[in-house]
């Protein structure tokens, strides 16, 4: 079976020399590389899960506040984090189990053959044959995508109506999870169906180098996405706002001065559709910066949150508390953004 699988797929890297002397080597035999990916597949997995459980381990042990966060949150609070975490600990650890057997299964067998016979049946039903590799690889890559998202579609229910539901976090519907989930699929494919072809085209022109010209390629349509995601992509599922003129706005204004962060633009997203989680990110590249706050990170922002104050010590209470989230977000994100840029120019070198 596994060598059926093997000799099923076109290995277009026979055409170069050296490549082709290479796994046409003994040692390289078909059952040699199937085992070879499925032992390297399950040591990334259980490397991995072994990680997940020591923090499994430490959210189910830690039961009372680190004398590190003495002051700045409460038992009850740290409490509910506590059990939230250790809700979605457990519920990553079955699923990433299942995950590793599914795609094992698949491997062993055959099912990735399988699915390219059946690409090549529906080309073939619309007039494509054999030779339009790109057309059916398309396929191959949409239907895959489709089959993948059904299988999924059980954990993320369960993960959005139970865990979520559970601990208070979810505010998303039956039709709004649906409706949201359609939409990113088709976005999605939108986007990767015509890069996958391109990038297929580029292996089948480029010659013996064709791996410079798909790694210009990379580089060049990454830089294009990171532009054009938060523009033109984002807005598609959520509604950004830019935060208004006050007194959160100057002080953030003044923040990212204080370290030479350049930023330009501020907005505010309407996360509390989906979540009450609290997140912020930023985007950009070189001196121009935005920042997007979720509203839930603002329980004050009247424009996306009607709720008004109890009593004017407790919105500046709570600005307090925005204001030093807001100090390590940004501090957090300014760091690993250096951090990532000192790792990459070290391994380029």
């Amino acid at each position: 079976m596994t060598r059926d699988w093997i000799e099923k797929i076109n290995l277009q890297a026979l055409d170069f020399p050296i490549i082709r002397d290479i796994l046409l080597a003994p040692a390289w035999a078909p059952e040699q590389i199937m085992n070879a990916i499925i032992a390297f597949t399950w040591a990334v997995y259980i490397w991995e899960t072994y990680l997940s459980y020591r923090q499994h381990k430490m959210y189910k042990n830690t039961k009372s506040i680190p004398p590190e966060l003495a002051g700045v949150i409460d038992q009850t609070t740290f409490n509910k984090s506590r059990l939230y975490n250790l809700d979605k600990s457990k519920f990553n650890l079955i699923c990433s189990l299942y995950d590793q057997l599914f795609q094992t299964a698949v491997l062993v067998f055959g099912g990735i053959p399988l699915l390219w016979s059946l690409s090549g049946r529906v080309t073939g039903y619309f007039g494509y044959g054999r030779e339009h590799e790109v057309t059916q690889t398309v396929a191959f890559a949409l239907i895959g995508a489709f089959i993948t998202t059904i299988i999924d579609l059980p954990w993320s229910l369960y993960s959005t109506f139970v865990i979520e539901e559970r601990h208070g976090f979810n505010k998303e519907t039956i039709g709004f999870f649906f409706k949201d989930k359609t939409k990113k699929f088709i976005v999605m494919q939108a986007i990767a169906l015509p890069i996958l072809a391109c990038i297929i085209h580029i292996v089948k022109i480029g010659g013996d180098y064709f791996f410079i010209i798909l790694w210009a390629f990379c580089v060049a349509l990454s830089l294009i996405l990171m532009t054009v995601y938060a523009d033109y992509i984002a807005p598609m599922f959520d509604k950004f706002t830019p935060l208004p003129e006050g007194t959160l706005r100057t002080r953030i204004e003044e923040l990212a001065k204080s370290i030479d962060f350049p930023l330009k633009k501020l907005y505010v997203v309407e996360g509390s559709k989906r979540s009450a989680h609290s997140n912020a990110y930023f985007y950009g590249f070189y001196k121009n910066k935005r920042i997007v706050l979720f509203d839930t990170l603002m329980e004050d922002y009247t424009p996306l949150n009607k709720k008004e104050d109890e009593s004017k010590d407790d919105d500046k209470n709570e600005k307090k508390r925005l204001h030093r989230k807001l100090d390590v977000i940004m501090m957090k994100y300014w760091l690993y953004l250096h951090m990532s840029l000192a790792i990459g120019n070290l391994i380029i070198s």
